[in-house]
């Protein structure tokens, strides 16, 4: 036995002994060349040579000496980085026969005294690796003239743009940008990528920006955002620089837009005008969420219920364009932003107004399924909608000391719109016998204030991680609208004859308003050097009004008949408790934080019509845990749950009856009950930046308790009521998977894709209960060629298959297959021509439900010549929809409905357009010839 255990002994001697010859450390001290100062805090990176991924990463100390342990055997860059110095790069190899390396002195030299050495020497692209920071070198890439950044950062490797400008960064999506580290315009990275010139740019930097909350209290929650920071050339910040825009086309298409942006130091002042209608709404207006009337109430996480006004669909729209009809957009902004008092002091302000018109037809035929049978339904549409918006926000931030800041958010918007919509629909049996006819007419005037007032104190405390912060906000909105509802019914017997007709004339008039005020204190303690709490109080009171009423006329043009059926006035006041707790755990690569949030609402909701009050008391429970490793800098994995409470929206539960389409008609339901969501995320991404190659891979499943279903009654003259209620004994689910794997082979990157989505969601049906089960597999492939002053192409292709069932009506699915596929590519011509081309395709094939399949390919050419050594003018000519293909369509199913609508949309036309950009900066930034 002891000879057993000393033999034992042995061997794990001699293996922690030929472990520990294979660990090998690396150490040296950093200082400068010329004036041999120390340089301390200078960032120190072990990479690995096959492919730069991050396997050490430290800083030096005060005196410039590191030391880095624990390094297996292998070959390995060093790379050491110190801002204004060149930086050293050194290539190594560490085996049996050499165990550690001891650097001696590294010498840094000011970039100012290489002049026209090369920094990194074979490499093209310049990259540099800065802890978590990759850095862009501009000057490394060729530059044409007037280029713009989205030019330039086609050029590195791992970073994509596709047709809409959109920017994946090492296979991961919504990438944010900004200027100098802040937002400019706004959010929307178009705005930077496609107006500011190439040339001024003096790095690009992609990093993974923390949380607000992360950046305050330093403990790291896992929150980032793939974010590319554009730092100007400081002579590029003063002066100024724009574009102004002119066409005019074929079928009185046309286009205006003016882009002027001035820098004097920190100060930048922006402006734009933009008019058309060709389809180019707006640079960017991102107002829908806080703008959204949908004439709906809504829940929010922490419980609290919100009336929004309108009434309508186009409310909804938000004043974006989605293809559907024939826009006339007129829009503008102003910006300002500033730095003063040693950066202590920030101001940013922005002024935005616009108007949109928006007229055409639109086409829409459907199955309802029932368990007795389907009904067939078309329906045609007439619309005019006209919106007119007006926003103004600023933001001022303030450093009272180095742990105290108070930060202060104030917006304003006021909003009229007009619309108009005139349906005419045809239902029949699946006999084709005719069920019944509608004719109806909605009109519609709005007229909404909304106000917006929030300020964040933050203090950090001695102890360090140990903060405290308190948040509050003041909120008002106010939508008043006014309209006609006219609609005439007609009924057929199953012989087809005319059995009877109802018609609706009434005049509507909406009065809704809402003020919510919010507080939270949130108090973050370390409890040791890996461990963190967070805990948070917050007492929010919200008050509302929805004041409804629907007249009936007495006469011709005058309505004085109040219909209570369809008047409602409720007021609703709510007090709001919600406090918690999140424990945080980082060490090494590892981050962990679980905990979870607890609210109780109590509100007292009363129906002023009928003198009744309704008393709900609820307690909403929000638990989240979160795990993540950091393999390196370029290669993580995380994994995610979130459970929420969803409480019923109050026009499920109060009992309003709505009839702007008298053949669907709403109920409300007293007695429904919370459901509850969890739902539960995983992602995979690993970057190469060597190769350019990344894999990215995430998962997203969630699945609900109690859930809140429609229940629809449809009677035999094809009438339906629609009702919220419980469903106890079923849980549906959704879930989707996204892959895609990106190399650069052969100077092209090379990429494939899947993805995955599905569903299945219940309701009931005439009293059956119906199971709707939805699917969608559908493969991709795309390459990517950049070639400075030559040419560029991007394209994708992929098909996909769709399922959908629904229990009730096995027999008519919607299972079939389709295909989509976009390139866009341009090629630079002798004599400064150019030609750019895009091309879009979409396949939809037949199924059950849809006998006739769709495709269609929308292909756009534009031909244009730059002048001048600047090659600052351009004049060309583009012909949108070549093939005159577009068609506008769409296919959804949802709740044993299938629904195919085709719509009015922008079609073949030709456009002259001239364009200019103009530039002045102070440092002498010159276009490059």
């Amino acid at each position: 036995m002891k000879r057993k255990l000393l033999s034992l002994c042995f061997l794990i001697f001699c293996f922690v002994s030929v472990n520990a010859q294979n660990l090998h450390t690396i150490k040296g001290r950093i200082i400068d060349t010329a004036s041999t100062t120390i340089l301390g805090n200078t960032s120190i990176s072990i990479l690995n040579a096959k492919d730069s991924t991050m396997v050490k990463f430290t800083r030096a100390l005060d005196n410039g000496s590191f030391e880095v342990g624990n390094i297996r055997n292998g070959k390995y860059i060093l790379l050491v980085s110190y801002p204004k110095y060149a930086d050293f790069v050194d290539h190594f190899t560490l085996d049996s026969t050499k165990k550690d390396i001891d650097y001696g002195k590294i010498n840094l030299t000011g970039k100012a005294q290489i002049l026209a050495d090369v920094i990194i020497k074979g490499n093209r692209s310049a990259i540099k690796i800065k802890g978590d920071t990759t850095e862009f070198d501009p000057q490394a890439y060729s530059i044409e003239p007037n280029s713009k950044v989205e030019d330039l950062i086609k050029q590195f490797p791992g970073i994509q743009v596709d047709k809409d400008g959109k920017i994946t960064a090492q296979g991961q999506k919504n990438v944010k940008v900004l200027v100098d580290g802040e937002e400019f315009f706004g959010d929307d990275p178009t705005l930077v990528t496609k107006n500011i010139r190439a040339d001024m740019v003096d790095k690009v930097q992609l990093y993974d920006k923390k949380s607000d909350q992360a950046t305050f209290t330093g403990i790291d929650d896992g929150e980032k955002t793939k974010t590319l920071n554009i730092k100007l050339k400081e002579n590029a910040k003063n002066g100024y620089f724009g574009k102004a825009t002119g066409g005019i086309g074929t079928d009185n298409y046309y286009q205006g837009q003016l882009l002027f942006n001035k820098f004097t130091g920190k100060k930048k002042f922006s402006a734009y005008g933009l008019l058309g209608n060709n389809g180019q709404v707006g640079l960017n207006w991102e107002d829908s969420q806080k703008l959204g009337s949908s004439g709906n109430a809504t829940v929010s996480d922490d419980g609290g219920i919100y009336f929004t006004g309108g009434g309508d669909e186009f409310e909804g729209w938000g004043g974006q364009y989605n293809d559907q009809g024939i826009p006339v957009a007129r829009t503008g902004g102003l910006h300002f932003d500033n730095k003063w008092n040693s950066d202590k002091e920030t101001l940013n302000t922005n002024y935005k107004i616009g108007s949109l018109k928006v007229t055409g037809d639109r086409n829409t035929i459907s199955q309802n399924n029932l368990a007795s049978g389907i009904i067939n339904n078309t329906s045609n549409q007439t619309f005019d909608n006209d919106i007119f918006r007006q926003k103004l926000d600023a933001m001022y931030e303030i450093k009272l000391d180095t742990t105290l800041t108070l930060k202060v958010n104030v917006d304003g918007t006021l909003k009229q719109s007009k619309t108009f919509q005139d349906y005419g629909t045809l239902s029949t049996r699946g006999d084709n016998s005719l069920l019944n006819t509608s004719s109806r007419t909605l009109t519609n005037d709005a007229d909404d204030k909304i106000f917006n007032f929030n300020a964040l104190l933050t203090k950090k405390l001695k102890k360090k991680g140990r903060t405290l912060s308190l948040n509050l906000s003041q909120s008002s909105t106010n939508s008043q609208t006014e309209g006609y509802l006219n609609s005439t019914n007609s009924f057929y017997n199953t012989a087809g004859t005319l059995d009877s007709i109802a018609r609706v004339n009434q005049y509507k008039v909406n009065d809704i308003t809402n003020s919510a005020f919010k507080s939270n204190l949130a108090y973050t303690e370390p409890l040791s050097k890996s461990l963190s709490l967070i805990v948070n109080y917050g007492l929010n009171l919200i008050t509302g009004r929805s004041d409804r009423k629907s007249f009936n006329e007495s006469m011709s043009g005058r309505y004085d008949i109040l219909d209570n059926q369809f008047s409602n006035d409720y007021q609703l006041n709510q007090t709001i408790n919600q406090g918690g707790a999140i424990f945080n755990y980082k060490k090494g690569k590892t981050v962990i934080n679980a905990g979870s949030k607890f609210s109780g609402v109590n509100f007292k909701q009363e129906d002023l019509y009928n003198n009744k009050t309704y008393n709900r008391n609820f307690v909403n429970y929000m638990p989240q845990a979160m795990y993540q490793y950091n393999f390196s800098q370029q290669k993580s994995f995380r994994i995610n749950y979130n459970g929420n409470t969803n409480q019923p929206s109050l026009d499920q539960i109060q009992p309003i009856r709505v009839n702007t389409d008298p053949l669907n008609i709403t109920l409300g339901n007293p007695e429904l009950k919370p459901s509850f969501r969890s739902s539960l995320n995983v992602r995979y991404n690993t970057y190469k930046v060597l190769t350019s190659q990344s894999l990215y891979i995430s998962g997203y499943y969630s699945f609900t308790n109690n859930p809140i279903v429609n229940n629809v009654f449809t009677d035999a003259a094809g009438k339906s009521t629609y009702q919220a209620v419980n469903l106890t004994d079923k849980v549906p689910a959704n879930f989707s998977v996204y892959s895609s794997i990106d190399r650069k082979i052969l100077g092209i990157t090379m990429g494939l894709g899947f993805n995955m989505n599905g569903n299945n969601s219940y309701n009931y049906i005439n009293n059956v209960l119906n199971e709707t089960k939805n699917m969608t597999y559908s493969p991709q492939i795309n390459i990517n060629r950049y070639k400075e002053g030559k040419y560029n192409f991007y394209a994708y292709f992929g098909p996909d298959y769709t399922t959908t069932e629904a229990s009730v009506q096995q027999a008519f699915n919607s299972n079939g297959w389709g295909a989509s596929g976009y390139f866009s590519g341009s090629v630079q011509l002798p004599g400064k021509f150019e030609i750019n081309s895009d091309g879009e395709y979409t396949y939809r094939g037949k199924t059950q439900a849809f006998n006739e399949s769709f495709s269609q390919f929308l292909l756009n050419v534009t031909f244009s010549k730059k002048f001048f050594k600047a090659q600052n003018l351009r004049a060309s000519i583009k012909g949108n929809d070549l093939l005159n293909q577009n068609q506008g369509f769409s296919r959804s199913a949802f709740n044993g409905n299938i629904t195919q609508t085709s719509y009015t949309t922008i079609r073949r036309y030709f456009m002259a357009t001239v364009s200019w950009d103009f530039t002045r900066m102070g440092g002498g930034v010159k276009p490059q010839k």
